[in-house]
């Protein structure tokens, strides 16, 4: 038996591909003849709203935040030793990306841990730089969310606990 997952206008939610959103509306629309319950989210970072069937949420990834459980279980993971491979960057990029794109806070914390570099440490690629931003943004705005505080001290946060662990 597959558990529906219910969203009500308000709530915050998370696209794997677009970060925390917020439910904007729940309809019932005709599209090609068919009726359909969408979900419209709003992500205000990038200026877009995006209409996910409801029948379609689970498979697509749409989930609401994390419970306090799964922040805590991402918020250690950026406490401990990175475990960056040694193999191509182009390799570790596309896997990078994939944990990012997949929206579960821990995968995105050890991007986060592993990207993340210390002053005395040695510079980061351009695309390096961009993904640990991308993986640090994610992770900021949904701990904002669930902390109900602004993403820049959610990122401060996020980057006082690497500097201690670092």
């Amino acid at each position: 038996m597959v558990k529906e997952i219910s969203f009500s206008t308000g709530d915050f939610v998370v696209y794997p591909t677009h970060g925390v959103g917020k439910v904007l509306s729940i309809t019932k629309d005709t599209v090609a003849g068919q009726e359909l319950e969408l979900i419209a989210v709003r992500f205000d970072k990038d200026r877009m709203t995006l209409r996910v069937p409801m029948t379609k949420a689970k498979k697509s990834g749409l989930r609401k935040l994390s419970n306090k459980n799964i922040m805590d279980t991402a918020l250690e993971t950026l406490r401990g030793k990175s475990k960056a491979k040694r193999t191509m960057w182009s390799r570790r990029a596309q896997e990078y990306e994939a944990k990012i794109n997949s929206g579960d806070p821990i995968s995105i914390a050890e991007v986060v841990r592993d990207l993340y570099r210390s002053q005395s440490q040695s510079d980061q690629s351009y695309s390096e730089r961009q993904i640990y931003e991308q993986a640090l943004g994610r992770l900021a705005n949904e701990l904002a969310a669930l902390e109900k505080i602004n993403t820049q001290d959610a990122t401060t946060k996020l980057c006082d606990i690497l500097q201690l662990a670092g």
